[in-house]
C-alpha cells in the first residue's frame, strides 16, 4: 500500500507539468495537471463569491479590494501574515491539495499579493520578488540564453542598463540599445536571434515614452516577446498588457508601496504559458518576497489611486512653475504642452494623469542645489513615495552609466529628477524657488 502511494506521488511530481509541484494555483483559482484533474483553490482560509459583488467595479475599487476577501474562519478583513516556512500535508495522496508546501515556492500572503497585482495589471498571474531589479533579472533569465538578442531602450533605469552590460553580455547575450521613441528604430534593430523587446515607458529618468501599441504590433509580427517596465506609469496611469505587451515589470518599491516602507518587484504575465516559465525561474532562483513585506504592500497599495491623482496634479503645477524660472533651462513632464510626445501621452495615459515624475535642467551647480534644498524636499534615491524626493541623476541614480552614454540619452550634468509626493505643492514650489535663487 505504502509503495503504491509513493509511486503515485512520484509519478504526479515527475510526469505531470512542473507547475503542479511549483505552483498548483493560478490567478483564476484553479489549474489542470497533465491528467486533467482539477487542482484545488489557492485560498484555504477564504472563498471568493462573485454573487457578493456588484459587477464591473472600477480600477479604484480593485486597487482597494482586488479579490482579497475576509477570512472564512475568523472574519479578518486583512489577509493574514503567514510566517511559516513549510505547510503540513494531510497525506501523500493529498499532497498539495491545500496549495502550499514550502514558502520558497508559494506562501499564502505573498500569493495573495501576486494575484492582486495581476488583477490590477490585467494579467494572468504574477510573481512578486525582492526588488524591481530582481523582476528585471527574472525576466531576462526566463526568456534569454547565450546567443540570444534583445532590443532594449537606450534610456532605462540605470540598474537595468548595468545588469545587461555587466552580467548578461559577458554570458554571451546580445543587447541593442536603441531609441524607442520611434518604433521604426525598434524594428530596424531586430535580428534573426532576437528573443525579447524590452521597453520602458515613461523612461527613468528622461520621461520619454514608447508607443506600446506600435511596438507590441512589431513584436507580434516577428514572434518576439515584448516586456515593458511600467514603474513610472503604474497601472493607474497605463497598463502595458492592455496595449499588447506580453509581460509587465513593476518596481513595487515605488508607487505600489508608496510609503518608503519596503522593497519589492513584480513580473506580470499575460498568459498561463508565460507565467509557468517565470514561476519556474523564480522557484529555481529562490527569488522571493517575505510574507511581511507582501502583507504591508497589500495595505499600502490601497491608496495608490489617491496618491497618484494628487502627485499628478502637484507635478503639473510644479512643472509649470519651473518652466518660467530663470535658473531652469529645460523642464520635461508628459503633462506639459511642451513635451515632445504630448499626443502619445494623452492617448496612452489614463484619465489625463501623467504621474508624479518630472525633471529639469538647472543653470548652475546641481550639487549646490542639492545641498541648499530644504525640507519638505528630501535628498535620496527612491521615488514614488508620499515624501517628495529630489535627485541629481548624474552623480546618484545613473552614476554607473558611462558619461558619453548618459549624455547621448539626455542625462546632462545638471539633470535634476524630482519625485513629487503628496505635500502641499505650494510648499514644494517655495522650497525649489529658494534653492534655485541661491545658484
Amino acid at each position: 500500500m505504502l509503495s503504491s502511494k509513493l509511486a503515485r506521488s512520484l509519478s504526479l511530481r515527475s510526469s505531470s507539468p512542473w507547475m503542479r509541484h511549483l505552483n498548483s494555483i493560478c490567478s483564476n483559482g484553479s489549474s489542470k495537471a497533465a491528467s486533467g484533474s482539477s487542482v484545488v483553490s489557492l485560498r484555504p482560509l477564504s472563498s471568493s463569491d462573485a454573487s457578493n459583488w456588484i459587477p464591473n467595479v472600477s480600477l479604484d475599487t480593485d486597487v482597494v479590494h482586488g479579490g482579497v476577501v475576509p477570512c472564512e474562519k475568523t472574519g479578518a478583513i486583512l489577509t493574514p501574515v503567514y510566517l511559516s516556512t513549510t505547510f503540513v500535508q494531510e497525506s501523500v495522496d493529498k499532497y498539495l491539495d491545500k496549495g502550499f508546501s514550502y514558502s520558497r515556492t508559494n506562501n499564502p500572503t505573498v500569493k495573495m499579493l501576486e494575484e492582486k497585482v495581476a488583477k490590477i495589471e490585467n494579467g494572468y498571474d504574477s510573481i512578486c520578488v525582492s526588488t524591481g531589479m530582481a523582476a528585471t533579472a527574472s525576466c531576462i533569465n526566463a526568456f534569454m540564453k547565450t546567443g540570444d538578442h534583445c532590443v532594449i531602450t537606450n534610456c532605462s533605469y540605470g540598474g537595468t542598463n548595468r545588469i545587461c552590460r555587466e552580467q548578461f553580455m559577458p554570458l554571451g547575450m546580445e543587447f541593442s540599445f536603441v531609441d524607442f521613441t520611434d518604433p521604426k528604430n525598434v524594428e530596424a534593430a531586430i535580428k534573426p536571434n532576437t528573443k525579447l523587446i524590452f521597453s520602458e515607458s515613461p523612461t527613468n529618468p528622461t520621461l520619454t515614452l514608447a508607443d506600446l501599441d506600435a511596438i507590441s504590433e512589431i513584436a507580434q509580427k516577428h514572434g518576439i516577446l515584448h516586456v515593458c517596465d511600467s514603474t513610472f506609469a503604474t497601472p493607474y496611469v497605463c497598463r502595458p498588457l492592455d496595449h499588447g505587451a506580453d509581460l509587465t515589470i513593476q518596481s513595487l518599491t515605488k508607487y505600489y508601496d508608496g510609503l518608503n516602507i519596503g522593497t519589492g518587484g513584480a513580473l506580470v504575465a499575460k498568459t498561463p504559458e508565460l507565467y509557468e516559465r517565470i514561476k519556474l525561474i523564480q522557484n529555481m532562483h529562490g527569488n522571493i518576497m517575505s510574507p511581511m513585506t507582501a502583507y504591508l504592500m497589500l495595505q499600502t497599495m490601497k491608496t495608490m489611486g489617491l496618491r497618484i491623482r494628487q502627485q499628478s496634479s502637484s507635478a503639473m503645477k510644479i512643472a509649470t512653475f519651473l518652466e518660467s524660472h530663470p535658473k531652469v533651462s529645460k523642464v520635461v513632464y508628459p503633462g506639459l504642452a511642451s513635451h515632445p510626445q504630448k499626443e502619445l501621452a494623452d492617448r496612452q495615459h489614463r484619465d489625463g494623469l501623467h504621474g508624479g515624475m518630472l525633471w529639469f535642467d538647472v543653470k548652475g551647480d546641481p550639487i549646490k542645489l542639492m545641498d541648499n534644498i530644504k525640507r519638505p524636499w528630501t535628498l535620496c534615491e527612491n521615488l514614488g513615495a508620499t515624501e517628495s524626493i529630489i535627485t541629481a541623476c548624474a552623480v546618484m541614480t545613473h552614476a554607473n552609466m558611462l558619461r558619453e552614454d548618459r549624455l547621448k540619452v539626455g542625462i546632462t550634468d545638471g539633470f535634476i529628477r524630482i519625485s513629487v509626493g503628496i505635500e502641499d505643492p505650494d510648499d514644494l514650489i517655495r522650497g525649489l524657488d529658494d534653492a534655485l535663487n541661491q545658484l
